[in-house]
């Protein structure tokens, strides 16, 4: 298994019940979403960080983003 300290954005976890690949509640389902959109807020942080002080990551961060989303 993965250090979740050097994982992406999502655990393996969180991939499979986001993808609805594990069966769990509602409740919990709903409390996973919670803790990506927290995740998320504080990569706009990080965002910020890479770009004012180490363009070259921030573009590769940019870049896997828009290669990942097309």
């Amino acid at each position: 298994m993965v250090d979740d300290q050097y994982r992406g954005l999502l655990t393996d976890r969180e991939q499979e019940i986001l993808a609805r690949e594990t069966a769990v509640s509602s409740g919990y389902y709903a409390r996973v979403v919670s803790r990506v959109r927290n995740k998320i807020r504080r990569l706009r942080d990080d965002v910020t960080v890479l770009q004012e002080h180490h363009p070259e990551l921030y573009e590769e961060l940019r870049e896997t983003v828009s290669d990942e989303s097309d």
